[in-house]
């Protein structure tokens, strides 16, 4: 079983690495602590001698330089190389084992060296490190000082406690360990579909955006422009011999280019389309109507309606119009139907050109714009037409059913 990572960097990486410092400050202190109340431990002990204390002390002393310059940087890497982690162990131990052995009492330093075997070494190897820890040392000392079987059973029994102890708790905690990387990982990747998410919102975003756009200005500013095109060329055609209809034309080219002009502004102001801006909805089909010489009916009681169906009409009667002036043929002869229901608005424009077929239309954006329009707001579009039959172009939107009177 490889040893978990302590560690987990995040995006600051620097706040992370200043956690860890700070956290293992708590570390050096109970390192601290250990070691001198070991060193207390065995100097104030009753059993053996001066000298046999002396010399358990002095084994312990190299423990501090030993952990501060080698042991630290160990148990702080991410993750603890397992050569470097044995070599420092097995020095650690081989100064801790002859100490233990010749007072009893160096036994309390076991506390501080079983947890950096779990910290630094893979589970078999920790196993062993702590069994030697725990068990050689009692074995040792009952072998040098022969005390009694009593002495020998409880120093046993406890060596054996210990060992238990440790492996348990031990185990425990890198089980809580590996439990917390395999939750950090979760969270990195958590937080790296979340950024992944908004980039692919924020992209969908400018994506629909941009389609709006497009929409927009082909629907209005587009279509004006082509307008005046098929205007300059009827005005060309009648200067020579109908003037006061070139002069209607030019007329209508005015309006036209003044319409471009609102409506170019409406779009960069984020606005309602200039033809609906303070009017209703018959107003503005009417004033389209006269722009393309069409005719306008509408049945049913004319009421407010909310902006998105009135718009999703005013742009669909524009487009059909537009679309009816450069394929219909020669002078076509255009009607407008606008019906409001209870539940539902309808507009439709006929004509009477030259017609086509619907399925051969694989490009361009009008009719695709149109019922993509009309989708956006729970409606829907049909064309109908044939070849030489004209076309009828046919939205059908819901709106806010009327409120009976109370």
């Amino acid at each position: 079983m490889e040893e978990p990572a302590r560690r987990v960097t995040g995006p600051d990486d620097t706040v992370g690495a200043y956690t860890w410092a700070r956290s293992f400050r708590i570390w050096d202190i109970y390192f601290a602590l250990i070691w001198l109340a070991t060193l207390v431990f065995v100097l104030g002990a009753e059993h053996p001698g001066w000298p046999v204390r002396i010399v358990a002390a002095g084994l312990l002393v190299p423990l501090v330089p030993l952990f501060v310059w080698v042991g630290r940087t160990i148990l702080r890497g991410d993750p603890p190389g397992q050569r470097q982690a044995l070599g420092y162990l097995t020095a650690a131990m081989a100064l801790f084992l002859p100490s233990a052995i010749l007072v009893g009492e160096t036994r309390l330093m076991t506390f501080a060296l079983v947890p950096q075997c779990f910290m630094t070494l893979r589970m078999h190897r920790a196993l062993v490190a702590v069994a030697v820890i725990s068990l050689a040392p009692v074995t040792g000392w009952a072998l040098v000082w022969w005390p009694s079987e009593q002495a020998v059973f409880f120093n046993g029994l406890f060596a054996l406690v210990t060992f238990v102890f440790s492996v348990a708790v031990g185990s425990w905690v890198i089980r809580i360990i590996e439990q917390s990387q395999e939750r950090a990982a979760l969270i990195a990747e958590l937080d790296a579909s979340r950024h992944e998410i908004s980039r692919l919102s924020a992209a969908h975003g400018a994506l629909a955006e941009r389609e709006r756009m497009a929409r927009e200005i082909h629907d209005t500013l587009a279509q004006g422009f082509t307008s005046l095109l098929m205007l300059i060329q009827a005005v060309e055609a009648e200067l020579d011999h109908d003037v006061p209809e070139a002069r209607r034309h030019l007329a209508l080219m005015d309006e036209t280019a003044r319409q471009n002009l609102a409506e170019a502004r409406a779009l960069v102001a984020g606005g309602a389309p200039a033809d609906l801006d303070g009017a209703s909805l018959p107003d503005a089909l009417r004033r389209l109507a006269a722009r393309h010489d069409a005719v306008l009916e509408v049945t049913g009681p004319v009421r407010a309606l909310p902006a998105g169906p009135e718009v999703v009409a005013l742009r669909a009667c524009q487009e059909a119009l537009t679309n009816a002036r450069r394929h219909a043929g020669s002078a076509p002869v255009v009607g407008i139907a606008l019906a409001y229901a209870d539940e539902a608005l309808t507009v439709s424009v006929q004509d009477d050109g030259c017609g086509f077929d619907p399925a051969a239309v694989t490009s361009g954006y009008g009719l695709a714009g149109l019922r993509a329009r009309a989708a956006e707001v729970g409606g829907t579009a049909r064309v109908h037409s044939a070849p030489g039959d004209g076309t009828t172009v046919t939205v059908r939107l819901p709106v806010p059913p009327v409120r009976s009177a109370q």
